[in-house]
């Protein structure tokens, strides 16, 4: 694959792609194949540094004694030295293992990074790596080991058939994009043990964007994504109509349960309602309407006689009388 086939995605990809309101980045994914990842000499991890930058500034931190303090806080955005590696806690470390993109280590206090730092910063692919150049003697040059990490990248597949990196934002010169891209290729191809025989895809797409493959003609990336969208129509129509055949089926389901329900309450309904029915017969003597004396005020009515109460009756007291009785006497 020439670099022609990296511009004319490049050109389609901005032709295609719509204008965000903000700086998108520029994505490159590599697919695989033919590789057995658990084998640890088919993993790929490779530290590549590009021909132009990428557009973000990669954030640097040095892990260090102290006679590399004073040339590592001149060029590091970060410095911890030996004296302050109890101050940091595990929420600390996972907050500068989010910050920051690459870390240095002096290659003497190696073990007390890893017994500080370790925890956190290997699982997310952080630790002072040697093939990098990120473990140095305390006498190392800082500041150029700043200069090419602020345009390394860092390439690896060991877990799953496919790699992404980002490799410039969408405002730079197109050179550089396409410097960028046709460089990480060329060195991961030479990575590879069947070199373009383990690259089963190439991809150029930005944050926001559809992917374009690399080496096909834009009318056929037209086509594949009009056959992309008619699929995926057809998938949306097949699931409204399984979901509405669903709906209807247990509407059907419930009517058919209810019906003897309803039934049965109907009739008890009519049963209730015929029980209280009242026969009327002509001929019955009609019941006597009960007088009740209307009185103008309350106080004119008179008063039900008092029932004489006992002693204690009504109250917490017992019916005996006082609870200490004897006492009283």
């Amino acid at each position: 694959m020439d670099k022609q086939a990296f511009k004319t995605a490049l050109d389609f990809l901005k032709s295609s792609s719509e204008k965000k309101k903000f700086i998108q980045g520029v994505d490159l994914v590599i697919n695989l194949k033919n590789l057995d990842l658990k084998q640890n000499d088919q993993q790929v991890d490779l530290f590549i540094q590009l021909p132009h930058g990428r557009g973000k500034k990669n954030k640097i931190a040095c892990l260090c004694g102290p006679e590399l303090a004073a040339n590592a806080k001149q060029n590091c955005d970060l410095t911890i030295t030996t004296d302050q590696f109890s101050q940091y806690d595990k929420k600390q470390i996972k907050k500068i293992a989010s910050e920051y993109d690459f870390f240095i280590a002096q290659a003497n206090i190696m073990p007390e990074v890893a017994k500080v730092f370790g925890r956190i910063l290997g699982p997310r692919n952080k630790m002072p790596n040697p093939k990098a150049g990120a473990v140095v003697p305390p006498s190392a040059n800082i500041k150029a080991l700043v200069e090419k990490f602020a345009k390394t990248v860092r390439i690896m597949a060991k877990s799953q058939m496919s790699t992404k990196a980002l490799i410039a934002k969408e405002n730079q010169p197109e050179n550089e994009v396409l410097d960028n891209a046709f460089f990480i290729y060329e060195s991961l191809k030479k990575s590879l043990p069947q070199e373009d025989n383990n690259i089963k895809s190439i991809l150029l797409k930005y944050t926001m964007s559809k992917p374009i493959p690399i080496g096909m003609a834009p009318e056929d990336i037209k086509k594949l994504w009009e056959e992309g969208a008619a699929r995926a129509e057809a998938s949306r129509k097949q699931r409204i109509e399984k979901l509405a055949q669903a709906a209807e089926k247990a509407s059907h389901r419930k009517k058919t349960e209810d019906a003897p329900k309803k039934k049965a309450k109907a009739e008890e309904e009519v049963k209730k309602a015929k029980a209280e029915e009242e026969v009327i017969d002509p001929n019955a003597p009609k019941k006597p309407v009960e007088k009740k004396e209307v009185w103008e005020t309350d106080l004119d009515k008179p008063r039900a006689p008092r029932k004489p109460r006992r002693y204690g009756e009504g109250t917490d007291r017992p019916r005996g009388g006082h609870k200490d009785k004897g006492a009283r006497r």
